[in-house]
């Protein structure tokens, strides 16, 4: 794995800077219902996500960390979208972690695989910000995905969209 936050290796996965040729991949991930099925806002439209997109671009050019598009580089498919960003969790400074992917390739392990690249990456690079997983309280996929990192369950926060579960790693929850 490199340790450019631009594109990072995993395995099978190619991280990069998501940008505008991704637009087409991103309307077909986040205009999904199935992608958006907890999320009480349901999914954006396709000049929402053109807007989401641009502010991806915008978190780079400001934080230099965002979103990636999740590339299979055999073929060169988008298959989801993914990352940090700096966010304000009841008052703390933290990177939180953020996934969709295509529901064709879910099972696959890739939201593991690209949530722990975002994580080590976070490690070395942002040491000073503890990474958490935000999640609708009924999303048992994302919940599995926080516990096959390491996270656990750290309490409970309110949203715009509602209350919401907070994951973090065992560490980070010793020190909170």
């Amino acid at each position: 794995m490199t340790s450019s936050p631009d594109e990072i290796r995993t395995d099978r996965l190619l991280l990069r800077r998501a940008g505008p040729g991704d637009l087409r991949a991103a309307i077909t991930v986040l205009s999904d219902p199935r992608t958006h099925r907890y999320n009480p806002a349901g999914p954006p439209s396709p000049e929402e996500v053109a807007g989401m997109l641009a502010e991806w671009q915008a978190h780079w050019a400001h934080d230099g960390i965002g979103y990636w598009a999740v590339e299979l580089p055999p073929t060169g498919e988008v298959v989801g979208f993914g990352g940090l960003r700096h966010h304000r969790l009841d008052g703390e400074p933290t990177l939180n972690l953020f996934y969709r992917f295509r529901p064709a390739h879910w099972g696959r392990g890739y939201a593991t695989e690209m949530a722990r690249a975002a994580v080590e990456w976070a490690d070395r690079a942002r040491p000073d910000r503890p990474v958490v997983i935000i999640t609708d309280p009924d999303n048992e996929p994302s919940q599995r995905v926080a516990r096959k990192l390491g996270f656990t369950h750290a309490g409970d926060s309110i949203t715009i969209d509602g209350p919401v579960l907070v994951y973090r790693r065992e560490e980070a929850t010793l020190r909170a």
